[in-house]
């Protein structure tokens, strides 16, 4: 598989200050794991620019999207809630995370790579259309599924969310469109910020039934998982038919995480990724894209991310295609 890579330096400029969990060495911590596995040369870096506006704009309000940039001018060491932390190139550097994922997409839907891997900050799913939360400024993912419908024509688009924390920004953008499934997992939250992600929000109005919140409790791992995969995640992408899969790539499900509760090795993540990639072989020749949110133990959020690298660059292979087909 052709997998395209999006870092760029710049990104390592979004400061937070000495003891934000959300720092730049969780960067630094993926791409020297990538280059240990030898997986780095293997793979195809693509160029990162900064977002045009308009992109930003079609999914967040103008005056949330102004508050951050003049705060960000005005020296201002946090937007909106304490957590979300910032320093004056903050917005500029979340102007090329939006832009570097806009660039795998349109790379997968040119045809130059089959799958891509952003290595962006800051992170995106908690973004609300008009607020920042949980280390969150402008809402990567979502930003790319209303570009893969505006941009590039697509129709339906699912969106999968692994981060421990469930993905309340994406969900908020989304939950009245039909056009968009959004599927996360993550930790119950009546134990987990950010409180929201119950079982019985499945989207409203126009978008109802297409919202599938997975909560877990404390203590769960690669079983549960796996089994929510099989059970509910492949029935739902089944029975939805998108034309793209963007993934909220988050590893702070890991066993060495230390903001939350759960308990997925390394394997556990080749797994969910493995699965989804045969989803959108089935479904969408394989046309997926990959955005990093949470991880905050450098070394498991290092071998987390390379582990999953490493399956987007594999070939799902025939066999697991067939039994795919076979369970439809």
């Amino acid at each position: 598989m052709r997998t395209g890579m999006v870092y760029d330096k710049r990104f390592l400029e979004h400061d937070t200050g000495p003891s934000h969990p959300e720092r730049a060495a969780r960067l630094e911590a993926i791409v020297e794991r990538l280059h240990r596995d030898r997986l780095w040369e293997q793979l195809i870096h693509l160029p990162v620019r900064p977002a045009d506006p308009e992109w930003v704009l079609a999914v967040h309000d103008q005056a949330y999207v102004e508050r951050i940039r003049m705060a960000c001018e005005r020296g201002a060491r946090f937007v909106d809630v304490a957590d979300s932390a910032i320093c004056p190139s903050s917005y500029e550097v979340a102007l090329l995370a939006v832009g570097g994922t806009l660039c795998a997409v349109d790379a997968v839907m040119g045809g130059t790579v089959d799958t891509a891997f952003c290595a962006v900050r800051p992170p995106g799913h908690h973004a609300e259309r008009d607020a920042s939360m949980g280390f969150c400024l402008l809402n990567n993912v979502a930003i790319a599924a209303e570009y893969l419908q505006h941009r590039h024509g697509l129709r339906r688009i699912a969106i999968v969310d692994f981060d421990v924390h469930h993905g309340n920004g994406t969900q908020h953008i989304f939950e009245q469109c039909p056009e968009v499934l959004f599927i996360s997992m993550h930790e119950h939250p009546t134990f987990l910020y950010p409180g929201s992600g119950f079982a019985w929000e499945q989207g409203r109005e126009r978008g109802s039934g297409h919202t599938l919140n997975l909560p877990v409790e404390p203590g769960a791992g690669d079983d549960v998982f796996q089994a929510l995969m099989e059970l509910r995640v492949v029935p739902a992408i089944n029975a939805f038919e998108p034309q793209f899969i963007l993934l909220s790539a988050g590893f702070d499900a890991s066993e060495h995480d230390p903001l939350a509760h759960l308990c997925l090795s390394v394997r556990g993540y080749e797994k969910l990724t493995q699965r989804l990639m045969q989803l959108a072989h089935r479904h969408c020749d394989g046309n997926l894209v990959s955005c990093l949110e949470g991880g905050y133990d450098l070394r498991a959020l290092a071998e987390c991310a390379a582990a999953h690298v490493a399956c987007l660059m594999s070939d799902p292979g025939e066999d697991s295609l067939m039994s795919l087909k076979a369970g439809l």
